[in-house]
């Protein structure tokens, strides 16, 4: 029974348990790019892209970012309640399928790297294009650590504890 589970979760995290199967054009991604543009809009006068704003978090003197934090898990708790109860479908057309997370102790180590680097950046993955298109020029450098960060996972997956 154990090997058959090590192996259904060994397939499954070698392929993209998410990816769409159907093909588009280049030009139909452009929606994609009007809602990030929109969504870096929001997060910059939200100021969730501000680094006082983040310091402000870390050092428990605002609630600003934890109410910020609380209605994004408000709103994903009730969208995909909303999803499983009336079986939405994507844009295209496709099922939405939910697949159990097992817990593995990696996520723990994962999680301690990401919070230190949010907490001494000062910068989250998602608003990274916001901040430097707001003129935070110096967060490349955060930017290109996050790429060579998620390739040094790449290389060494394998080897970590899953």
């Amino acid at each position: 029974m154990s090997k058959n589970i090590d192996k259904q979760i060994h397939s499954e995290q070698a392929m993209c348990v998410n990816q769409s199967e159907l093909q588009s054009k280049w030009y139909q991604n452009i929606k994609y790019l009007i809602v990030g543009i929109l969504f870096g809009i929001v997060f910059v006068k939200a100021e969730i892209i501000s680094w006082f704003r983040i310091q402000e978090m870390f050092r428990f003197q605002s609630f600003h970012m934890y109410g910020v934090i609380g209605s994004a898990v408000i709103t994903g708790i009730i969208s995909v309640w909303l999803i499983k109860k009336f079986n939405i479908k994507t844009i295209a057309g496709e099922t939405v399928v939910f697949h159990d997370k097992v817990f593995n102790k990696g996520n723990v180590y994962g999680a301690i790297i990401f919070g230190l680097g949010w907490a001494i950046t000062g910068a989250c993955p998602g608003p990274l294009f916001a901040q430097i298109g707001s003129g935070a020029t110096v967060i490349v450098v955060t930017l290109l650590s996050a790429v060579f960060g998620t390739w040094v996972y790449g290389y060494f997956k394998d080897k970590l504890p899953h």
